[in-house]
């Protein structure tokens, strides 16, 4: 349930578009930009949540927009190619440096949880459609080519 939290307190802001962002360029901030030498340990890198063993950071609010996606919206979603055929189901959110969404965990194969695999996708090959009020996933690929992925060993366990 922690993950989903954060999880959607990332994607939202960074999920604005009915598709996944393409451009892999740097969001601008109203502060400049500080060079990863300068920060002190435990401070966000631009903006981004990090790890630490206590809040440093003053809270800051954002507002969501009506086209931001949350994970939890995303997170068990089926994920169907352009034959809308289900080819996978979306299990997770791969968050780099706490701030940018640099893969989705898809589950592939198998039934009932038994003999599934996990491979990584990246998020600008994902598009989502948004027809009355239900949210659709969608991909250009088939069943065999992400059963032939790389596995991506996942460990669904909070840690």
């Amino acid at each position: 349930m922690k993950n989903i939290v954060i999880s959607a307190l990332v994607a939202a802001p960074l999920l604005a578009s009915p598709a996944f962002a393409q451009d892999k360029g740097v969001a601008k901030t109203d502060s400049p930009a500080i060079p990863m030498t300068a920060q002190p340990p435990g401070t966000a890198m631009s903006g981004g949540m990090v790890m630490a063993n206590t809040a440093t950071a003053k809270i800051k609010f954002v507002t969501a927009k009506p086209a931001d996606v949350t994970s939890s919206k995303l997170v068990g979603k089926n994920l169907y190619n352009k034959q809308d055929e289900s080819v996978g189901e979306i299990e997770d959110l791969v968050i780099e440096n706490g701030k940018t969404i640099s893969g989705v965990v898809v589950s592939v194969g198998g039934f009932l949880g038994i003999g599934e695999r996990y491979v990584v996708v990246d998020p600008s090959s994902i598009f989502l459609h948004r027809m009355d009020g239900k949210l659709k996933a969608m991909v250009d690929t088939d069943k065999d080519a992400l059963k032939n992925a790389p596995e991506f060993k996942y460990d669904k366990k909070n840690s």
